[in-house]
């Protein structure tokens, strides 16, 4: 079976308009989002589907799949373990989020492939399933401590027993400007009234966006009593494990990591030193199933659940769920389909996941079990979106 084209289709979301960088909110970050999809055809008509992850970089993750592409049209579909090899070091400079985003797309949509071609779902070509359905956890974006109790009871009224929140907006005048330490005070307060009036059974996590330092992420856990938080999740960013190391030394709340990693190899001092509790795998960023499994093997014999990320597309959640369905230490998928603006026009995404009241069901299909209208994909122009550029009090720059 060998590939004879591999195409490409920046997928926008939403509303065309592009906001300024110093106006951006959660919703017009949603807005104005755009999805890679890749798709392999082959010389039998069977093709496959994949996405990619680093969002707002999709132009530079196309041009690499379409460099890669110049030598994998003629390559045997059915040896992806070699290709991939072939991909990450078929040049000097190996890696990166750029070169794993566009080998993920590939490495997914050939699985895709493979399993149409032989009427297997993804899931059995990573050794099978180990559940039959695959539970999630809900996320809240509230502004104010008011709307987060008001979100969290709704969402357990609804069933979810696993929620995260995020990080309230410092300033409603200004939503790029973010003051570390005014933000940890608040938000400590309202997790810790939250947390009285839900009671201890709900899990509860907070993703900081790696926008503290060892200090705050250190003192804003110190605000809370135990039991406040089940999980924090990137309170610092990664590039150094010997932050992180600091940082554990210092509070006992399991730590979520994982995300923004590109490799095995970035993944392994957060494993071998039990620097986080949960391994935020991505698929779209890892390097595919072909990387991801790898990953989920080393953290098995670490005793570390995976829990997996998921902001993408249709196409990302169904290359997640037989991810998830085909590992034995998994704890929680990521959903956001019950948000604003993840509502993906039918047209395009014409056979997807459903959520089934809080978990997707692990679906007996052909491959990943994602259909696409190419015809209707086209149609959603590719939206120009650059991440806010978050600034202190002071006027310097911090993270986002």
């Amino acid at each position: 079976m060998k590939i004879t084209d591999i195409k490409t289709y920046i997928v926008g979301s939403g509303s065309k308009s592009v906001l300024k960088i110093d106006s951006e909110s959660s919703e017009s970050y949603i807005k104005n989002r755009s999805y890679l999809l890749v798709k392999i055809e082959t010389d039998n008509g069977l093709y496959g589907w994949g996405e990619s992850g680093v969002s707002s970089r999709e132009t530079a993750v196309q041009s690499m799949v379409n460099h890669f592409r110049e030598w994998l049209v003629g390559e045997d579909a059915e040896n992806i373990s070699a290709l991939w090899q072939r991909m990450y070091r078929s040049q000097y400079y190996e890696g990166g989020h750029i070169i794993s985003a566009a080998i993920s797309a590939i490495d997914i949509a050939l699985y895709d492939v493979l399993g149409r071609n032989l009427g297997v779902p993804v899931y059995q070509l990573l050794g099978g399933k180990h559940r039959d359905y695959i539970p999630c956890f809900a996320t809240t974006n509230a502004e104010t401590k008011e709307q987060l109790i008001e979100d969290v009871k709704s969402l357990i009224d609804s069933g979810w027993t696993v929620i995260r929140t995020g990080i309230f907006p410092v300033s409603f005048e200004d939503s790029s400007l973010f003051e570390p330490r005014d933000s940890i005070s608040e938000i400590a307060e309202s997790l810790v009234e939250l947390r009285s009036q839900i009671g201890s059974k709900p899990v509860l996590g907070i993703d900081y966006h790696h926008r503290l330092s060892v200090a705050e992420a250190a003192s804003f856990c110190q605000k809370m009593p135990k039991g406040t938080l089940d999980f924090l999740e990137e309170p610092i960013r990664d590039e150094t494990p010997q932050a992180y190391s600091t940082l554990r030394s210092m509070t006992d709340v399991p730590f979520a990591i994982g995300e923004e990693m590109s490799s095995k190899w970035q993944f392994m001092p957060f494993i071998e030193q039990g620097l986080t509790n949960y391994a935020r795998i991505d698929l779209c960023n890892i390097g595919g199933y072909t990387e991801a499994m790898k990953v989920a093997g080393w953290c098995e014999s670490h005793y570390i659940d995976v829990m997996p990320h998921n902001p993408l597309g249709p196409v990302a959640t169904a290359a997640m769920i037989h991810f998830s369905a085909a590992i034995p230490n998994f704890a929680w998928l990521e959903d956001r389909s019950i948000e604003p603006g993840f509502d993906f026009d039918k047209k395009v995404y014409t056979e997807k996941y459903e959520l089934e009241g809080t978990w997707y069901k692990v679906r007996d299909v052909a491959g990943l079990g994602i259909e696409i209208d190419e015809n209707e994909a086209i149609k959603h122009d590719f939206q120009y979106w650059e991440t806010p550029h978050l600034h202190r009090k002071d006027g310097s720059l911090t993270n986002w």
